[in-house]
């Protein structure tokens, strides 16, 4: 008993040499499922003796093609996959009872969110040199020289983190902005209007933030980026009386002049650690930045650049638009001339009007009533048209159709006809005074 004893306790000391009475106990090392025994000198007895033993370790080059399908362990070689993802993904999945409470527990990850991809990372794998699409000169300029100016180190010179580009709706101010990206190689983290709203007050102050360090990150990692904000002013502006102003209103507008200040120390909420991050270039479009906050749009924060395209500028999307349409340069340029007061948007909702005549053609081919059929569950998938001849005429035609539509939403504001009377018997007035009742 005491010889048993001693030979655990010297065990427990991961002793190598062990004094056992009456046998040679066999070392042992493992490949795999088998076990292998190797006997040292003499035959096992019965007899207690005392003898000393090793542990022998055999080192064996591990060979995939040798695993079976029995090997319980045979996956863990190939397996590629992200853990941290993996237990999020099974999250309800199993009975609560089974799961930690809400906040805690190995189902929520452990990692933050700009370890992952972001949620508004834009990836663009388009080059528009070879595309044939129209970059006004002054609005790559203006963008390229803010971008590069926020990534050097330029002396005694503060130099503002946000590029405002406004002016009016249509006119290509986020399409011109991704056609830079692409150009200088960068994959901006985005952000819209609507994201600038919630129900949980801080939720937007606090995804800025978020957005901006994964910004960061990925420049950290040697990749160039910029934060990009569509329609700010919709999102964070006041748009007259009728307008309420939440806090997260005044809160989205006191972090952007925060990080403007600030763009190397930009901390999430309830972290205040003294860790800097990379500065990140801030470029926001609008329609009119009068309805921000003034200490936002100071010349030290926000540089300010007034998008209005000149008619070689229209005339240059233009082309880009009708490129894969064989029109000619002169038809573009006849058709620009034409709707001089339009915005450049107006130009491809012409383009697309003219497919209207070829899906009107397959509707009656097909039937109306096997439409959703064709569309969603058809074996042959979904239709397939040809390209419709874009001729100038059927341009022009259908241009003055939208321009028609235009001036009905001007003319007939139905809105302030039923608030200042009750308007009975009036349905059909602006059909009778315009004669196409």
């Amino acid at each position: 008993m005491a010889s048993s004893v001693s030979t655990v306790a010297a065990a427990n000391k991961l002793s190598l040499n062990h004094t056992v009475a009456g046998t040679s106990v066999p070392s042992t090392a493992f490949f795999g499922k088998t076990l292998k025994k190797v006997n040292a000198k003499g035959a096992s007895s019965p007899k207690v003796s005392n003898r000393s033993f090793r542990i022998v370790a055999q080192a064996q080059e591990i060979d995939e093609k040798k695993q079976t399908d029995q090997d319980r362990w045979k996956g863990l070689v190939t397996d590629m996959s992200d853990d941290q993802q993996d237990i999020t993904r099974g999250k309800g999945m199993v009975d609560p009872l089974f799961q930690a409470p809400v906040g805690t527990g190995t189902h929520h990850p452990v990692l933050s969110s700009y370890e992952y991809i972001s949620q508004g990372l834009r990836q663009y794998n388009l080059d528009n040199t070879l595309d044939g699409f129209y970059i006004a000169p002054a609005f790559m300029d203006k963008l390229v020289v803010h971008i590069t100016k926020n990534f050097l180190t330029l002396p005694n010179i503060k130099v503002p983190l946000i590029l405002g580009i406004w002016g009016g709706k249509g006119q290509g101010k986020s399409f011109q902005c991704e056609l830079v990206f692409r150009k200088m190689g960068i994959n901006p983290i985005m952000m819209s209007a609507g994201e600038l709203e919630s129900g949980n007050a801080g939720e937007p102050a606090k995804l800025i933030r978020q957005r901006y360090r994964e910004a960061a990150e990925i420049i950290r990692k040697g990749n160039m980026c910029v934060l990009f904000i569509n329609d700010l002013d919709a999102g964070a502006g006041r748009m007259g009386g009728t307008t309420q102003y939440t806090v997260n209103n005044q809160m989205v507008n006191a972090t952007l002049m925060n990080i403007a200040d600030n763009p190397t120390n930009v901390q999430l909420p309830g972290m205040y650690n003294k860790q800097e991050n990379a500065r990140v270039p801030i470029i926001v479009t609008g329609n009119d930045f009068s309805t921000l906050y003034a200490p936002l749009i100071r010349d030290g924060r926000m540089e300010k650049f007034y998008w209005a395209p000149t008619r070689e500028d229209r005339i240059g999307v233009c082309k880009g638009i009708f490129r894969t349409d064989s029109v000619p340069d002169e038809h573009v340029v006849r058709l620009v001339d034409a709707f001089p007061g339009q915005s450049i948007d107006f130009f491809g909702a012409l383009r697309a009007r003219v497919y209207d005549d070829e899906v009107r053609k397959w509707i009656e081919k097909t039937g109306i009533e096997q439409v959703g059929e064709k569309l969603l569950n058809s074996i042959e998938g979904p239709p397939k048209f040809e390209q419709p001849k874009m001729t100038i005429d059927k341009l022009l035609e259908y241009g003055y159709l939208l321009v028609q539509e235009q001036e009905n939403v001007k003319r007939v504001q139905l809105a302030d006809k039923y608030l200042k009377e009750a308007a009975l018997g009036d349905a059909n007035a602006d059909a009778i005074n315009t004669g196409n009742f």
